[in-house]
């Protein structure tokens, strides 16, 4: 006992005479994180500086305070936002025929880029005071998903224009005479804007671009003026073989000290028109036959005036910060909306059409094998959804949140991949055959263009996520950074000192919670709800608590190596990122007002987003460079095992069972696909054969009935079936009147597009 008591006073002399811990704790664990403190480049430290820490930084920190998630609100469209999407993105909806764009046009029709122009489809970002609509992130998102249920092309190009580029760019940072010159002639479409950030040599590395711009004096307009004179070969520029204004990328000289000492200033950003003498916009690019413009742009020596960088001279070097926080922004909502926009069509149409298409005798959508795919479509649109409800939710809250807009953009992308591939192994030959009947392939063939463009998904997910959220999001690291690069010591081993404590705090707290939520299931956990969900945010909570330490763990024992472990790095912004994404999907049920028909999807994605967090953990223990430190995670994350299971059977039947009907349910998840009155297009098309068929679902009920009693044979073709039940009294003339026309619609959808040539 005595040795016990001797014990905890030793420790608290230790750590709570300053001096003592000090010279025994401070000093050497400063001079150890020094030596391991990962090093970082300066567009690393400028992308750290950049954006906001939002939500993810309470999933970071091992208690989520889950009353902040449900404090966001609900997003809602403003009425005018919504009279713009029933009336203008409908019409826009019925002059869109995606076949004739993407292969007989390789163009939008020019009434169709002439109404995108008068409407203002390319000012959902600019302020109304320059003649744009200054639309929420959730409406523009809202708009660019509606489009792209009908065409990836069409969408892309409004999209660009609302997204990375000279419109967002010059709202947020030019000058006045910038904005005044640009901003009302991008608003009614007199000016088509692109933007060129990646070249042959620099693509997901866009700080290490090569194109460069270098202060000098020459003769502007009859005047002898003080600009850049600026060489640059970009490619990938989405609407640059139409643009009239081109904003670009480059790294800024001043070899002669024009401007002062500094000779690098670094990544700046300029706005220059396409006419303008030197500017070359080359031939178009194909990507992956879709129809949107993209091509490339170079330039020799071109020389542009000073004034012409976006925000002023005083902005050269600063283009790096200003394309991090916008990039934050428009990655958020862009490539979002098109994977959302994918879930939304694959859930309608395949639904609609497992209903419709029948083999050995019964909808396919009866067959459990067909089930378990379709169980992966809804459950992932219903997540989709989710998701991009609450990252445009986040940027309507004016905050910047870099690394969530990195997740969204990866795991939404990702989605969206995996929802088009089981669709078409569901509708098979109808969504392999191209033609306007056919309302999956485009999104198909386009859906790898948004895995690796805005940052190609390998690395964001390998360095991007965790990499900058496990500094950020980290509630001491940073400022220990900090601390560590101060010049002044005595300084800064204050400062770390007072940090250090606070740190071991934290993580001792972290590792106990995981410990105890393993051992209890986290019963004890708080949860902000009671009911079925109740149990997922105890789940989370636990999740969060063993990131949290494994993230401390990793960055002791690896330090600065760890941004260069990019399997384990990734991992853990795997966990991060399931956790985002299962926030979503709580936050989602709840805005919609807990609806029980919601409850499987919700069931389904949750079981499943936590279980791919946990296979995450585990993974990234099983591959721990320490093996001491990795036996030791196990024993805090799980002492009794990993028992975060993937979703079951039961619980991808019951997915189906209440998407193979009409109902709220369905309605909530598909509703991007638009209204179908009047509609033409492939969608309406599968749309209505399903519900003509589910209106007559009991006179199929009579005619199962009048087969297994023996009054009817059981193969016969549709149309004889029907005329022989009409002869034998078993259904009406009306009835068989509503078979015949169901089955018109269901041929109709279920056929595909021939051609005499192609």
């Amino acid at each position: 006992m005595s040795i016990v008591i001797l014990l905890l006073i030793a420790i608290i002399v230790l750590f709570g005479v300053r001096n003592i811990r000090m010279q025994f704790i401070t000093r050497p664990v400063f001079s150890f994180f020094k030596k391991v403190l990962p090093p970082l480049s300066s567009t690393e430290k400028e992308a750290m500086e950049a954006g906001d820490v939002w939500w993810e930084g309470e999933l970071f920190r091992g208690k989520p305070n889950w009353n902040t998630l449900h404090g966001f609100g609900k997003p809602t469209l403003t009425a005018e936002e919504q009279d713009f999407i029933d009336n203008q993105v409908q019409t826009a909806l019925t002059m869109i025929d995606d076949f004739d764009i993407v292969h007989n046009r390789k163009d939008l029709p020019p009434e169709l880029w002439q109404y995108f122009k008068e409407e203002g489809f390319f000012a959902l970002i600019i302020p109304k005071k320059y003649g744009g609509r200054e639309f929420s992130a959730y409406a523009n998102s809202t708009i660019v998903a509606k489009i792209a249920t009908r065409s990836v092309s069409a969408a892309v190009t409004v999209m660009v224009p609302n997204s990375l580029g000279p419109g967002e760019l010059l709202t947020h940072y030019g000058t006045q005479e910038q904005k005044e010159r640009w901003l009302p002639s991008l608003a009614v479409g007199k000016d088509i804007p692109c933007f060129a950030l990646t070249g042959p040599e620099a693509g997901s590395d866009a700080g290490a671009i090569p194109d460069v711009g270098i202060v000098c004096r020459r003769e502007f307009n009859g005047e002898e003026t003080l600009g850049l004179s600026l060489t640059w070969n970009k490619r990938y520029i989405t609407l640059a073989p139409v643009a009239t204004v081109l904003g670009l990328a480059f790294q800024m000289r001043d070899p002669d000290g024009l401007l002062g000492d500094v000779k690098n200033l670094g990544i700046t950003c300029a706005l220059i028109p396409t006419d303008h003498e030197g500017v070359e916009i080359g031939r178009r690019h194909n990507p992956l036959m879709m129809a949107f413009m993209n091509g490339t742009t170079s330039g020799k020596d071109v020389f542009i005036p000073l004034d012409w960088i976006i925000g002023g001279p005083q902005f050269a070097g600063k283009g790096w910060r200003m394309l991090v926080e916008c990039l934050s922004a428009g990655r958020g909502i862009s490539l979002p909306a098109l994977a959302t926009a994918s879930g939304h069509v694959a859930t309608k149409t395949t639904t609609a059409y497992s209903y419709v298409r029948q083999q050995f005798g019964m909808p396919i959508g009866n067959f459990e094998g067909v089930q378990e795919a379709m169980a992966r479509i809804i459950a992932n649109t219903y997540q989709l959804e989710a998701a991009r409800r609450l990252t445009t939710q986040g940027i309507d809250l004016k905050v910047k949140p870099s690394v969530v807009t990195a997740i969204a953009k990866y795991h939404m992308t990702e989605l969206g991949r995996d929802v088009l591939e089981d669709a078409m192994d569901i509708q098979s030959g109808k969504g392999i055959q191209l033609g306007p009947k056919n309302y999956l392939g485009h999104a198909f063939m386009a859906n790898p263009i948004s895995i690796t463009v805005e940052g190609a998904n390998i690395l964001t997910r390998s360095l991007m996520i965790f990499g900058q959220g496990a500094t950020r999001c980290h509630p001491y690291v940073l400022a220990e950074m900090e601390a560590a690069g101060m010049e002044d010591e005595t300084s800064a081993l204050d400062r770390f000192d007072s940090l250090l404590l606070g740190h071991m705090g934290y993580a001792i707290g972290n590792a106990l919670r995981s410990f105890g939520s393993a051992l209890t299931g986290s019963r004890f956990a708080s949860a902000p709800v009671s009911g079925p969900t109740q149990q997922y945010y105890r789940d989370m909570t636990r999740i969060s608590s063993s990131l949290a330490i494994m993230t401390d763990l990793s960055m002791l024992i690896m330090g600065g190596d760890l941004k260069r472990k990019e399997m384990i790095s990734a991992r853990m912004g795997d966990v991060l990122s399931q956790l985002y994404l299962a926030s979503a999907t709580l936050k989602l049920f709840e805005d919609n007002g807990r609806q029980q028909d919601d409850l499987p999807a919700v069931h389904y994605a949750m079981t499943e987003r936590l279980h791919l967090a946990a296979k995450a953990l585990e993974d990234a223990i099983r591959n721990f460079p320490s093996k001491i430190a990795g036996v030791l995670l196990r024993v805090l994350i799980f002492p009794l095992g990993n028992h975060f299971n993937a979703p079951s059977d039961t619980n991808a039947v019951e997915v189906c069972k209440g998407m193979l009907k009409p109902g709220p349910a369905r309605n909530r998840i598909t509703f991007l696909c638009g209204e179908f009155d009047g509609d033409t297009s492939g969608i309406a098309e599968v749309e209505n054969a399903f519900l003509a068929k589910y209106a007559a679902k009991d006179v199929y009920k009579k005619l199962k009935k009048a087969q297994r009693s023996g009054h009817l044979k059981s193969k016969l073709p549709m149309l004889e079936l029907f005329d022989v039940a009409l002869d034998k009294d078993i259904i009406t003339e009306a009835e068989h009147k509503q078979l015949v026309e169901a089955d018109k619609l269901r041929l109709a959808a279920i056929n595909v597009n021939d051609f005499d040539k192609l």
